[in-house]
């Protein structure tokens, strides 16, 4: 006699994006935030806000801001019609606490994404990989290989090193909401230079992906002309 098995298909994990832009922006020399300056019409924050929402239409959004900041931001979502739905978290001390408060409002069981708000050249192939990787293997850093001789300088003496050993990290660098919550409740340190290096703290093993190496994170105003040269092609 036949019987009748039933299997239960599991459901995608919801995807989470927590945005980091709480940057002053100091390198720019400018009065006005790195991530509120504008090209192509709208500012570099709505810019990359759209490249998540074109990836991921049902994205859930946390913006992490400075208190400071919130009357400039909310002066250009009027100016700029824009009207996407996010969580606002308040921007702290270092990026690690901004990251962390950003994180409080994101839930135990889905695949979350942390991204800096200044890099607005982000693809979709980029975004879609680092989360779908993040889901099957518990978290996805995005990396781009070096096309450039480099040298280790070390004790007033340097030497030539293996490009190929090394590569240049980008984000959003993605997690299961759970693991990466659990990492940022240790001790901040400075050793913590991206999100994925407070997740290998605990032990857990980094799994790189291919990135694009139009996602430049804009500091200057050199990279904002790049910037505007690149997303114009």
């Amino acid at each position: 006699m036949s019987q009748t098995v039933s299997v239960t298909q599991q459901l995608p994990l919801k995807k989470h994006i927590v945005i980091v832009a709480g940057g002053s922006g100091t390198r720019m020399n400018s009065a006005v935030p790195k991530q509120f300056m504008e090209f192509l019409g709208k500012p570099v924050l709505i810019h990359t806000v759209e490249k998540f929402i074109a990836a991921i239409p049902d994205i859930h959004i946390v913006l992490v801001l400075s208190p400071a900041f919130k009357p400039q931001w909310e002066g250009l979502c009027q100016k700029h019609n824009f009207k996407i739905p996010y969580l606002p978290a308040d921007g702290g001390e270092t990026r690690f606490h901004s990251v962390k408060n950003g994180l409080a409002m994101v839930p135990e069981n889905c695949v979350v994404g942390i991204h800096d708000a200044a890099r607005p050249l982000v693809s979709t192939k980029t975004i879609l990989t680092t989360f779908e990787t993040a889901e099957q293997k518990g978290n996805a850093c995005p990396a781009v290989s070096i096309n450039e001789s480099i040298r280790e300088v070390k004790n007033g003496t340097n030497k030539a090193v293996d490009r190929n050993n090394y590569f240049i990290i980008q984000t959003p660098q993605c997690f299961h909401s759970s693991l990466i919550k659990k990492a940022f409740l240790q001790d901040y340190s400075s050793s913590f230079t991206d999100d994925a290096s407070v997740l290998e703290a605990m032990g857990e093993t980094i799994n790189l992906v291919e990135g694009n190496r139009e996602n430049i994170k804009i500091t200057t105003q050199q990279d904002l002309i790049i910037a505007e040269a690149l997303i114009s092609c």
